[in-house]
């Protein structure tokens, strides 16, 4: 092993365990809802209005954020991110007012929107192009997810959720070690971005949108299951919390295998053939959550929780090359967007289950993974003679902002 890939390896496993405390706070909203639901008797509405709440306003920003990091390079929003996420979910459950809860959740969204722009060109930068390593980099993100129902299992079955505050933990951590990969970060700056020193390709914009909407289809369908599989399990298992919380685990467990199973078979097949046959995967695995009864429900989460993630790095490395002159851009939409985009529409989803019920809100998220696959149809690997643009395999990092 060269001296000069011990380094990079060692940056991207501090970058993945940062990924993995950040993402934390993605999972630990839809994990509160069970809590919010018993112990303050939200409506599945009101409940999925606080998932709404941390999406909306980090779907809205996170472009921003990416076209920021476009232009300039900015390290030290890393750590700060970090903190501003874990500091909104550890307020979520001080106040018992429905509007500062919405406040709170929504603050960590932001926080989250802002983490993950960076964090993808960082990543990017780090793996020098290698799909296994952005695969490893995207399984701590799905790895932090898996932690959150445990973590605020453990911190509010014991106290309730006014224990919340000591949800901050994971997001300290994660600032330490962003501050960590950044400090292993030597490459020097390029000069001020303009025309003359864009990075090689050309920015393929159809095939990015036609992506997008894959990523939107898969998002829709994995924070719609976020939200509410931990209730529906408990119903259709006739168990407690403690089936809610595994089940809601699983889901997110799941998706460590389905990540790096998705890096190792990008190297061996091409990164479109694996997405397509992902979502194709998906759309009985999710017919199984919501048909199937008793304990073969775990077996279909499981296999739900793979299909939805394998793809998901190689969302990321796809839209990057799909935009080379945009990896910040490409990266906040594709990592950060494709889990915040889907909680737009959950309040439908809990809407239609208050009017209804769970199982029926839920059918109609077996019909998107299918949508999504054929939006990928046309697409092919960026680089190919079906695609014009030729992406860089690595754009040089824009200059520090002040």
């Amino acid at each position: 092993m060269s001296k000069n890939r011990i380094p990079r390896i060692r940056r991207i496993t501090l970058l993945s365990l940062g990924h993995a405390c950040v993402d934390v706070y993605q999972g630990a909203v839809a994990a509160l809802v069970p809590y919010f639901v018993s112990e303050r008797a939200y409506t599945y509405a009101a409940a999925s209005g606080v998932v709404l709440a941390a999406s909306l306003l980090s779907s809205v920003v996170q472009p921003l954020f990416g076209a920021l990091t476009d232009r300039w390079n900015m390290p030290w929003l890393l750590p700060v991110s970090t903190v501003v996420g874990g500091a909104g979910v550890a307020l979520a459950g001080v106040s018992d007012s429905y509007a500062l809860t919405l406040a709170a959740v929504a603050l960590s969204g932001i926080g989250v929107a802002a983490y993950h722009p960076q964090a993808a060109r960082a990543a990017r930068g780090a793996s020098r192009g290698s799909h296994t390593a952005m695969g490893w980099f995207s399984l701590g993100g799905n790895l932090g997810f898996a932690a959150a129902p445990l973590v605020v299992s453990a911190v509010v079955t014991t106290g309730g959720l006014h224990t919340s505050p000591l949800l901050i933990v994971p997001a300290l951590a994660g600032a330490a070690l962003c501050v960590a990969a950044l400090r292993r970060d030597t490459s020097p700056g390029p000069p001020v971005p303009g025309p003359a020193n864009e990075p090689g390709g050309v920015d393929d914009w159809r095939s990015f949108i036609r992506l997008s909407g894959a990523v939107v289809c898969r998002s829709v369908v994995f924070v719609g299951l976020s939200a509410f599989v931990a209730v529906y399990v408990r119903q259709r298992t006739s168990g407690g919390e403690l089936a809610g919380t595994a089940a809601l685990f699983l889901l997110y467990l799941g998706g460590a295998v389905g990540t790096v199973a998705g890096g190792r078979l990008a190297t061996r097949f091409s990164r479109i053939t694996v997405v397509r046959w992902s979502y194709a995967l998906t759309v009985p695995a999710v017919a199984g959550v919501v048909l199937v009864p008793g304990p073969l429900l775990y077996v279909c989460v499981a296999l739900t929780s793979a299909g939805l993630y394998v793809p998901f790095s190689l969302h990321i490395t796809l839209g990057q090359d799909y935009l080379p002159r945009r990896v910040g851009t490409a990266g906040g939409v594709t990592l950060g967007l494709a889990v915040s985009v889907g909680g737009i529409a959950s309040p439908a989803v809990g809407a239609l289950a208050d009017a209804t019920s769970l199982q029926t809100a839920l059918a109609p998220l077996i019909a998107l993974p299918a949508l999504g696959g054929l939006l990928l149809r046309p697409l092919r690997e960026p680089g190919t003679p079906d695609t014009a643009p030729t992406a860089a395999p690595l754009p040089p990092t824009p200059p520090t902002c002040p």
